[in-house]
């Protein structure tokens, strides 16, 4: 039998095709990690937070909220270069984005070195809407020897710096200058400091370069030295250039520039590493110069802070027609924020604050939904919705600026407290030639210097100021006192700037167990009277001498009431008066329980001796007459809708005013008057005044005061113009002949 060679039957090209595919498939690494990068985007308050987004197959995307946790935004937020996550959003908190959802389901343990190696659906495998893109807020510490490693090809406009640190380094003729203004910029890669390429470098790199150190803006500067200074020196370039639009509040929000060829001294062959020279602000300046002071008005401001614990932060307040108000938060984002920083001589933002975060102002709300380009040299000068109402001072905006490193912690401390925010005063002071630590004389020491010393440190506000310290086990080399005579008034931004005694010191009592000590709050409260209660709850009473014998006893009836016989009669100035808490935290008598007063005539305690004062001055400003009011009971009266009573003077119960409640003394109460009886008819000023002697710290005290004018004709009175320390612009307060030279007086 003859057998033939047949030819083999060939396979199609489909069949081909998928023996191909199941081949790489054998052939594929299992562990491989898909090729993800990630950045922050969106609408932020903050740079380390923001939209999350993936970079994958040369598009961006984002991430779905389904089954999302604090584990994977820690992962995240290492991939990114910080140490760890705060938190997470659902629900496209920082706006929808674009494009692709990447991820969805994602579920991590937290130890994971990179998003693309948590479980997920798969790359682009999703059933979301970008309205549950997903959000991540990061510490704000970068991580140490991060290196930023680029995935997305040559498609660098659209990714972000993302760098350990970055510093201004000083040349050595200009490193004892503080502030630090000028100098080579470097960034923190892989943990080497690394030069930046100048062939690329615009202004508006050196804007934001700026911004982040505290300062609102740039200068030219002496290229000649620094070419010079750059021959000699190694150069060690970061990889990457720099594109920033001059709007971003840090450099992290800068794209990308072009990718620079590293070739060791051939790089950069074009230009030299990148130098920049800063602005700084008034407050700041090195020397009162004239470039400084033409640079800054100093004229009345259109733009404020208030209620902030540190210089640089504060609710946003607007001068509109002679009348301060606030600005709402809807839209409120880090370009407005920043543009209200350098308007007042900072840098950039650190945060766009919402929800009255700082405090409630007072006054009506000038300006909502506000929206700047970035590049305006005011706030008053960014597009706002005018038609837009309902928005109230629970929604009032704030703002963290940048300042400067001025060193200010470095020559004083906290010593032998329980925590951090407390402890003996000590401050860092030249004797006999040399540095030395030591203490603080306590005589005279009150809240003001205590307000100080909290914000010197960065601690917030004063909780309470203590001129007995034995309790706190100071250090035995700081002993010694080294500072005395300290009058501060409050507005200082170290101790040392307060009136104090040079080098004559003058310290009776000595230091240790007498030294002066703080504890400090991160809150405060706020106190403020309501003007317009005032103004229609006044009237006057005649009443007889045999009724006011308490009063007479509390010392709250003119001197000519002494010896006046129990059937005569006294003329009486009445009103109600409102006192709102809009802080961040409860108004506490300073003195315990133990502490207060008793008075049998009146049988109640008094926890503070004297709450306000109730002043009737001439238009020259010469005191007419004169009351106060005792804290005889500091308790809520009412509250805004949601809040909760705390306080009530029944029952020697505990007294205070919690945030965002008020106490109403009415006008039928003893001692809520003032004693008239010996003023002659005539126009005058009225003037109240809460807390007159700073015995509780607050985030405000300008606006502690009252004033109105008042004409009397021997039968009537009219109160009328009532207004809030601090409400109305200077010129304004100057139509008023005698307030400004009686303004609360800060010691």
């Amino acid at each position: 039998m003859l057998h033939t060679l047949s030819s083999p039957r060939l396979p199609s090209a489909p069949l081909l095709l998928l023996a191909w595919w199941a081949l790489s498939l054998a052939q594929a690494d299992p562990n491989a990690t898909p090729t993800i990068q990630l950045r922050l985007a969106g609408d932020k308050r903050k740079h380390y937070e923001g939209r999350l987004e993936v970079y994958h197959s040369g598009e961006w995307g984002t991430v779905c909220d389904d089954d999302f946790t604090i584990y994977a935004a820690r992962v995240a937020c290492r991939e990114l270069g910080y140490l760890d996550a705060e938190a997470w959003t659902p629900s496209a908190k920082y706006g929808q984005g674009q494009g692709r959802i990447w991820m969805d389901n994602v579920n991590c343990q937290g130890n994971e070195k990179s998003l693309a190696l948590c479980n997920s659906n798969g790359l682009g495998v999703s059933d979301c809407k970008h309205s549950e893109d997903v959000g991540v807020v990061c510490t704000q510490k970068r991580m140490p020897g991060f290196k930023f490693v680029s995935n997305v090809g040559n498609n660098l406009e659209d990714m972000t710096v993302q760098v350990e640190d970055v510093r201004i380094r000083a040349t050595y003729s200009q490193r004892k200058r503080v502030p630090v203004t000028e100098g080579f910029v470097e960034v923190k890669d892989g943990g080497k400091w690394r030069q930046i390429c100048s062939q690329d470098w615009t202004p508006l790199n050196s804007r934001v370069i700026c911004g982040m150190y505290g300062f609102p803006g740039e200068k030219g500067y002496n290229a000649r030295g620094y070419k010079l200074l750059a021959k000699r020196r190694k150069k060690n370039y970061w990889g990457f250039g720099v594109n920033c639009t001059g709007t971003e509040a840090d450099l992290s929000d800068c794209k990308l520039g072009r990718q620079v060829e590293l070739k060791g001294n051939g790089t950069c062959e074009q230009g030299m590493p990148v130098v920049i020279s800063c602005v700084p602000g008034r407050a700041f300046a090195p020397t009162v110069s004239a470039g400084f002071r033409k640079a800054y008005r100093v004229e009345q401001p259109l733009v404020r802070l208030r209620g902030g614990a540190v210089i640089g932060e504060g609710r946003v307040e607007v001068l509109k027609n002679g009348l301060w108000g606030t600005v709402c938060d809807d839209n409120w984002d880090m370009k407005a924020a920043t543009v209200v920083c350098r308007e007042l001589g900072f840098g950039s933002a650190k945060e766009a604050l919402t929800g009255a975060r700082l405090g409630q102002g007072i006054g009506p709300v000038h300006m909502n939904e506000v929206q700047c380009s970035g590049f305006e040299k005011s706030l008053t000068e960014c597009a706002f919705n005018s038609e837009a109402t309902g928005c109230g001072h629970e929604e009032d905006a704030a703002v963290k600026c940048n300042i400067p490193a001025m060193g200010f912690n470095s020559r004083l401390r906290l010593s032998g407290g329980r925590n951090p925010y407390e402890g003996r005063v000590e401050v860092l002071a030249e004797r006999n030639g040399s540095l030395t630590w030591g203490a603080v004389c306590s005589d005279s020491w009150g809240t003001m210097e205590a307000m100080v010393v909290c914000r010197q440190l960065g601690l917030g506000f004063a909780d309470n100021a203590f001129q007995e310290t034995w309790y706190w086990l100071g250090e035995p080399s700081a002993e010694a006192v080294v500072m005395s005579g300290v009058r501060c008034s409050g507005t200082e931004l170290t101790l040392d700037q307060c009136l104090h005694h040079g080098k004559h010191l003058n310290c009776p009592k000595g230091g240790g167990r007498f030294a002066a000590g703080v504890s400090c709050t991160q809150a405060a409260p706020d106190l403020v009277l309501n003007a317009q209660a005032v103004e229609q709850t006044t009237y006057l009473e005649d009443r007889p001498m045999y009724a006011l014998q308490c009063a007479q006893e509390e010392h709250c009836l003119s001197s000519s009431a002494t010896g006046a016989s129990s059937t005569s009669y006294r003329r009486l100035l009445r009103f109600s008066s409102q006192i709102h808490n809009n802080g961040r935290s409860d108004f506490r008598p300073r003195s315990g329980h133990q502490s207060w007063i008793w008075h049998e005539c009146h049988r109640h305690y008094h926890s503070m001796e004297v709450f306000t004062h109730y002043d009737l001055f001439s238009l020259n400003g010469t005191k007419i007459a004169e009351g106060h009011k005792a804290s005889f009971c500091l308790e809520d009266s009412h509250c805004e809708e949601g809040i909760q009573k705390k306080f009530e003077c029944a029952n020697f119960g505990a007294q205070g005013i919690t945030t965002g409640c008020w106490d109403t003394y009415r006008h039928d109460i003893d001692c809520q008057w003032i004693d008239v009886t010996d003023v002659k008819p005539g126009d005058y000023i009225f003037q109240v005044v809460i807390n007159p002697n700073f015995e509780v710290a607050e985030s405000d005290y300008s606006n502690n005061i009252m004033k109105c004018r008042c004409r009397y004709d021997g039968n009537r009175i009219w109160m009328y113009n009532c207004h809030i320390g601090g409400s109305l612009s200077s010129e304004t307060e100057e139509t008023f002949p005698g307030l400004l030279t009686n303004q609360l007086s800060l010691r």
